[in-house]
């Protein structure tokens, strides 16, 4: 790290702490030549993939996007804002930690779906109609279906992980 009073290269860290929530570390460094006292702080550089749409085309990721679609399918609906900036962070992280360059969009589609789901089963139908281009009643009714059936068997499991073990 050059110092920003002299531009020597060499410097010592004196003290190095976590900050912003435990996402970046703060360094109080001095400068080997000049003796002056600063602070750095490093976060991780996480690059978000570009996002291949149906019609090959790219574009780069927007969190705004993706807020906004979370926002229209959970209009009026019960879920607090901590609960919806959790399942947004939740699919940032996944994209983020994918180490791909480039993400076909129906896979932050089905994240979002995903997520959705476990918030509210309304807002996910919501999405889904309009993600999967419903065209009919029909299409609403076999989606409820699959989610009745993916409800179901998450109670099934959840229910399974509830009863002792046989070696208790």
């Amino acid at each position: 790290m050059h110092c920003p009073f002299c531009n020597h290269a060499e410097t010592k860290v004196n003290d190095s702490r976590l900050a912003g929530e435990g996402r970046q570390v703060r360094r109080r460094r001095e400068c080997l030549n000049c003796g002056e006292r600063f602070t750095t702080f490093e976060t991780p550089e996480l690059v978000m993939p570009r996002l291949v749409k149906r019609d090959a085309s790219r574009e780069p990721f927007d969190e705004k996007k993706l807020r906004a679609g979370f926002v229209r399918a959970l209009e009026r609906r019960p879920v607090s804002s901590e609960s919806v900036e959790s399942a947004l962070e939740r699919v940032i992280h996944s994209l983020q930690t994918a180490g791909e360059r480039e993400i076909p969009s129906r896979q932050v589609g089905e994240l979002v779906m995903e997520e959705l789901r476990r918030l509210d089963e309304v807002a996910y139908v919501r999405f889904a109609s309009v993600y999967r281009s419903f065209q009919d009643v029909t299409e609403f009714q076999d989606e409820i279906h699959r989610l009745r059936e993916l409800s179901d068997s998450d109670r099934r499991r959840n229910q399974m992980s509830l009863l002792p073990d046989e070696d208790d």
